[in-house]
Order: C-alpha cells, then structure tokens, then sequence
C-alpha cells in the first residue's frame, strides 16, 4: 500500500505516545528552530507567516524527489537576504507536510543567510484534503498526535530538525468536516505533548470559533491557537477571538493592492484593522505577515516569486503616519512572535 510507512510509524510513535503523554521537555520557554532551540529573547524582528517553497501537485505525489535543494537555494537566497537590512531576524515557514515541506533545505537557507528559520508539524486539510495521504483519515486522533509528537521528539525524516510549532488546515466552511475536526483534535493533544503553538490556515470566523471550541474541549486555552488569515474574518471577530486569548494573523500585506483603490486588504485596509485592534488594548494579540513566497516546483524557474519587504517598506510607514509608536510596532514584529512561538 502506498504511505504503507505511516502506518508502521503510526504505530511505534502511538506506543511512545501512550507511554509517555505528558513528558516534560527541556525546550520549555524556548523557540525552536531549524538550526537549533533559541531564547525568545534572540527571535528578534519576525515574518510569522511566509514560504519558501509550496508544491501543489498533491499528497499522491509531492516529494523531495520534485525539486534540486541547490537550484532552489541559489533561487529563493536574494528573497531572504533582502528584508535583512529592514532589521528581519526570524522568518516562520508555514509550508505543512505534503505541500512542500523540507527542513534540510531551511537548514541550508538558515545557515546560508542568518535568518533564523521554523518549520512545523501537522498537515493541512484545506482544499478538500488534497495534501493529505488517504490512510491518515484511517487513523484516530491519538494516532495523528504521536506521529506529530514523534517528529518534535526525534526531528522530521531521520533529519534530527525539529518543529517549531503546529500547521494544521481547514476549509472555510460554517462548521468543521469530520477530517478537519481529527485535524484540531490531534493538533490538541499534540500541543498538550509538546507545548508547540498551533497555527492553523483558517480564514473566516466560523471555523476560527469551531476550532477555538473543540480546543476548550481539550482543555487547551486560546492562546495556544493562532488563527491563520484572520483577515478574512470581520473586525468584531478578530476582537472577539483575541479577547479570548487567540492570535490573530493579520498575514497577508501586499503593497500591490494599493494600485486598486478602495480594494479589500490594501495596506489602508490593514492600517485600519490594525487601529481597531490598538483601540481595544489587543495589540499584544496580533501579528503580521505577508503569506508571500514561493518556489513552485515544476514551474519554470520556480514560478512568480514574491517578496518579504512591503510589511516594512509601506505598512509600517503607514502606521507611523496614523500615530503607532516605535513601541507598538515592535510589539507586533518583535513581542508579539516571541511570546506565540515559545514552548509552552
């Protein structure tokens, strides 16, 4: 059976995980990288929603086989090195398992540029689960956790590289699938095992709520949830969720949509957003990115790349004009990742 391998694994990470479902770690407090745990403190200036390769061929038949690591480094190298000199430190890769994730490639590109890379666990449901292997959804939730678990305990595909935090998603639908719920369930008690945060592609609020429920049923508080494109949801929502104790990714700055004025998400859109969450005292509950990148594989050349400045070429310009403080914005570039990312 083709991913008969996950079975197996499944299995030997599910006794591990029995014997063993609330082991202590030493990483508690800490961040982890794909070069190593660091202090939350050396996190410094973060991107916490971006990609340096995405591969939507699907679960059946993405693979490291699909791309040269050399090709794509000498390719996506000057993106990474471009936002260095607007004081960029750390950068969170948000590409799951099975859509082009590959953590010795981050390693590479980590050392080769000195941007401090993480990299993740889980997988992602969206798109009705095209990027999920079929036998995954013939396990149960305790299953999915081990193996997630075994990958912070062990590292990912005998690289010794371990995740940073959780990347689950699910479609934008009124309520969760059957699929997507085992996905929340299993990111739980995977968060319960390791204290990583979990970060899930979610869209508008109400799977956001759906998600933040099912976590409370496991006794895991909002703040162990990042709700993924929040933009998407409306500003009550986003107030709402971050009153709760959820943070909210504000993670898709495009400079680009200020050549159509009045468009949805343009940086004004944002600046506007971003005000609300100031006015409600829950700055300390967002963070921004640019969701941009990536390489394509198959593609020719990789594809359209697009870059990691306009957050601080444009949006922070921007926010300065409106009266955020040096202060607030590094609550939202610097505070605000160091606190969601550390190992709870």
């Amino acid at each position: 059976m083709k991913h008969l391998h996950l079975i197996i694994i499944f299995v030997l990470a599910g006794f591990l995980y029995a014997c063993n479902p609330s082991d202590s770690t030493p990483d508690r407090g800490k961040i982890l990288t794909v070069t190593g745990a660091i202090d939350p403190s050396d996190l410094g200036t973060t991107l916490t929603h971006e990609h340096l390769l995405v591969d939507f061929i699907g679960a059946d038949s993405t693979g490291y086989h699909r791309w040269n690591r050399d090709t794509v480094i000498r390719s996506v190298v000057p993106y990474l090195e471009e936002p260095k000199p607007l004081g960029v430190h750390s950068f969170v890769e948000c590409t799951p398992a099975y859509l082009g994730r590959d953590p010795l490639l981050l390693k590479q590109l980590s050392e080769q540029t000195g941007i401090r890379i993480l990299t993740n666990t889980g997988y992602y449901g969206a798109r009705n689960n095209k990027f999920i292997p079929g036998e995954v959804f013939e396990m149960d939730a305790e299953a999915l956790a081990a193996l997630w678990t075994d990958e912070f305990r062990n590292g990912i595909d005998g690289t010794g590289i371990r995740p940073g935090f959780i990347k689950i998603g699910v479609d934008a639908n009124d309520t969760l699938s059957a699929e997507h719920r085992l996905l929340i369930d299993a990111a739980a008690l995977t968060h319960k095992s390791t204290g990583l945060v979990i970060a899930s592609h979610t869209g508008p609020e109400p799977p956001a709520f759906d998600q933040l429920d099912v976590l409370e049923s496991h006794g895991v508080p909002a703040s162990a949830f990042i709700w993924g494109h929040a933009q998407s949801g409306t500003q009550e929502s986003n107030i709402l969720a971050a009153k709760q104790g959820a943070w909210i990714s504000l993670d898709n700055v495009n400079a680009a949509r200020d050549n159509n004025p009045g468009a949805r998400f343009s940086t004004a859109w944002y600046v506007e957003r971003l005000s609300a969450m100031k006015e409600a005292g829950l700055l300390d509950r967002v963070l921004i990115s640019h969701d941009a990148g990536w390489y394509r594989p198959g593609e020719p050349g990789g594809g359209t790349f697009r870059g990691f400045t306009d957050v601080f070429t444009v949006l922070v310009p921007a926010l300065e004009e409106q009266g955020f403080t040096e202060a607030e914005i590094n609550q939202l570039l610097v505070v605000n990742p160091s606190k969601a990312f550390v190992i709870r």
